[in-house]
């Protein structure tokens, strides 16, 4: 079985990398920009359909409105990418807008920015799969009928992919990456053209109408003020092509040398490609009539059973009118490039958990590199919340997208008012004229970022705080109250065992030892033979009486065979094996309090996990109780049955499990596991010959309870 699993687990992932070999697994841009980038590129395969359909509730005059929403959010965008090119120059080391916003405004910050981006990078996941559903439902009916299942396969997928490392994702994703690309702008610019020479774009739902909230249909039933209200909210809608920005300031140190020059080029392409991407898909929208409602049944004029497609399935087939092909392919790398897109939250969100681990504020085995050396254990933390949200909210884009963009501009704010800290500070101590000039600038960039990814950041509170925004905000302050309780905890136990500046050299007085007996057998013989050899001040055998034939047998049997350990009954009427070892331990620590008291226990070691099933875990619940007791060591003696001989001469050496069920005999024992200076231990008698080794895989005989005694 242990054979099964490694053998699965090297088919899925692949050989493991060794530490040394960390250095190649840096990218190259054009490589990077896939494995970063995605979910920025693909944001406008739903951000513009977004905007429309937020625009459609007070009507489709509204629609007018769509074109200026567009150069709103283009500002937004060419502002963020220009601002981060700075921050990836000034900020390297992979910490991005965690690292700027704790250096420059203080720890809270940081960490409001880090739980923040946790959230939105676990959103990020669910909304990208769950529009690739959308989109491929257009093509394929059977995965737009079962999206919930389709969204949690693609997850699936994408944790095994990402598993076998960073570069390994990032060339099995830039293919996809670039044919959506390609196929995408050549949609744009073949409409635009089609357009220009008078062959009119009219798309399937261009000759629908709409009901607004209130059951009207034009944008006079509505007032001003929600005119307005909509439109802002459609404006922090189409703000989600935005999301995935932050993504290549966290992994500047995944970029090969010069790693910051690197990553400023490539978000420089991202930003020119993304604006491209979303100013075409609006203008195709406005130009062939696109109709696009939150229900369906609010479309008015639409035939019995219509399926609303998605905004960009419907451009393509309006713009690939007659050529079929055209439509699969920007349908199909739509598909794929959404669900890739989630690739960037799983590179960006272990890479942060790393550093928050690194810092004390997340658990430890977050910072540890896998087999593949991808940060594994954040991978699958970020899967399985991801997993939980596709579920939760039924894959549906529209539910998930209010959730999403909070976070991101709560990072985008502070992180942008920490750069201008950042260059006020260089400000105060440069003299030169030219550089205090490219300060100034700088510095001046990063205000004007500040100010409209606040502006944002408040009107995605406005507008989107009760249809969901909420529900990211308490997310993100439940992970920034744990973060605080982690980092706590972490403190606490370093000034608990910090060694003091003066060693005392205080010992025990004496050592007291206990060999735990249920039975004469092996395994009991080798942990009195190892007690022995540790020469404690005081040792003795400790049984517990639950059976008073059993008991009387074990005595007679202990004294039979000389052997030089005194045997102590302790008496149970009500069959407990745990609580009176327990009494039994403190009594000896309460009289003689500078005491140590070892506790020897004698294991069984078991091949095969069902053999596991066969035996209780006394021993485990035993030695649980006795960690908890202050100057009490517990010592686990094993004993190696056949089959976990044969499993160890199975597993090949450093393979996974090898060390967790393995045994190397003590320093001073033989093989066997006696002392070498110790007698040899008897062979067991006729009288008890057919009581050895059988039973429990922890210590004990035939009824295998504790190793004191069996229950």
């Amino acid at each position: 079985m242990p054979k099964l699993a490694t053998a699965t687990k090297r088919l899925l992932l692949g050989l493991p990398f060794r530490s040394d070999e960390l250095h190649g697994t840096l990218l190259r841009k054009r490589i990077a920009l896939p494995v970063f980038a995605s979910d920025a590129l693909s944001s406008v395969a739903y951000a513009p359909q977004e905007v429309l359909i937020t625009l459609s509730l007070a009507g489709l005059g509204a629609y007018v409105l769509s074109p200026w929403v567009g150069v709103a959010v283009i500002v937004v965008l060419a502002t963020v990418v220009v601002s981060y090119r700075q921050n990836v120059h000034a900020y390297p080391s992979g910490g991005g807008d965690y690292e700027i916003a704790t250096v420059n405004l203080g720890k809270y910050a940081g960490l409001t920015v880090a739980s923040a981006l946790l959230v939105d990078y676990t959103l990020t996941v669910a909304v990208s799969v769950s529009s690739a559903a959308d989109n491929l439902g257009a093509l394929i009916p059977f995965v737009g009928d079962h999206k919930v299942f389709f969204a949690v396969a693609a997850i699936l997928v994408l944790t095994a992919i990402n598993l076998r490392g960073v570069r390994e994702s990032g060339i099995t994703f830039a293919i996809p990456t670039y044919c959506f690309i390609v196929c995408l702008a050549g949609m744009i610019v073949v409409g635009v053209l089609r357009v220009v020479f008078g062959d009119g774009l009219v798309a399937p739902s261009a000759g629908f109408g709409v009901l607004t909230e209130d059951g009207g249909s034009s944008t006079s039933d509505l007032s001003q003020l929600a005119l307005v209200f909509l439109v802002l909210r459609s404006f922090t809608q189409g703000c989600a092509a935005l999301t995935g920005v932050e993504a290549i300031s966290n992994g500047v140190p995944a970029f090969r040398k010069p790693k910051s020059r690197n990553a400023a080029t490539t978000l420089a392409m991202l930003g020119l490609i993304s604006v491209f991407l979303f100013s075409g898909m609006i203008a195709l929208a406005r130009a062939s009539g696109v109709v696009m409602s939150e229900r369906p049944e609010q479309l008015v004029g639409a035939p019995p059973g219509y399926r609303q497609e998605t905004l960009i399935a419907q451009l393509a087939r309006t713009v690939f009118d007659g050529f079929p092909p055209g439509f699969w392919a920007v349908t199909i790398f739509t598909a794929l490039i959404l669900v890739l897109a989630a690739n960037t939250a799983f590179n960006g969100f272990p890479v942060l958990g790393s550093i928050l681990a690194q810092d004390r504020y997340l658990p430890r085995q977050l910072h540890t590199r896998g087999d593949r050396l991808a940060f594994s254990n954040g991978i699958l933390f970020l899967a399985f919340f991801a997993v939980v949200l596709v579920v939760g909210f039924s894959a549906e884009v529209t539910a998930l997208i209010p959730l999403y963009t909070v976070g991101v501009f709560v990072s985008f704010t502070l992180s942008q008012t920490g750069m201008v800290r950042h260059w006020t500070r260089l400000l105060r101590t440069e003299t030169d004229t030219g550089e205090r000039t490219r300060l100034t600038r700088s510095r001046w960039i990063s205000g004007f970022g500040t100010a409209m990814t606040g502006t944002v950041l408040l009107v995605v509170l406005v507008t989107k705080f009760m249809v969901g925004a909420w529900i990211a905000i308490v997310a993100g302050v439940l992970a920034f109250l744990m973060m605080l309780s982690i980092r706590r905890h972490y403190d606490r136990v370093s000034e608990e065992i910090a060694a003091p500046d003066v060693m005392t050299s205080t010992l025990p007085s004496r050592n007291h030892a206990i060999v735990l007996v249920s039975r004469l057998h092996m395994p009991t013989l080798r942990a009195v033979a190892y007690a022995r050899a540790t020469r404690p001040d005081v040792l003795e055998a400790l049984t517990v009486n639950v059976d008073d034939a059993d008991t009387r047998s074990l005595v007679a049997e202990w004294e039979a065979r000389d052997i030089p350990v005194p045997l102590k009954v302790v008496e149970s009427p009500y069959r407990e094996i745990t609580k009176p070892i327990l009494q039994y331990v403190k009594r000896i620590r309460t009289d003689n309090p500078r005491d140590v008291v070892t506790v020897f226990i004698p294991e069984y070691v078991l091949g095969r996990w069902w053999e596991q099933l066969l035996h209780n875990q006394s021993a485990l619940r035993l030695k649980g109780r006795l960690l908890f007791q202050q100057g009490v060591m517990v010592v686990s003696v094993p004993w190696q049955l056949e089959s976990s001989k044969r499993a160890a001469a199975r597993r090949p050496p450093g393979a996974p499990g090898s060390a967790r069920r393995g045994y190397e005999p003590p320093p001073g024992t033989t093989a066997a596991g006696a002392p070498p200076d110790a007698a040899p231990a008897p062979p067991p008698s006729p009288a008890t010959a057919d009581r050895a080794p059988s039973g429990p895989s922890r210590p004990g005989g035939p009824r295998d309870e504790t190793p004191a005694r069996p229950r």
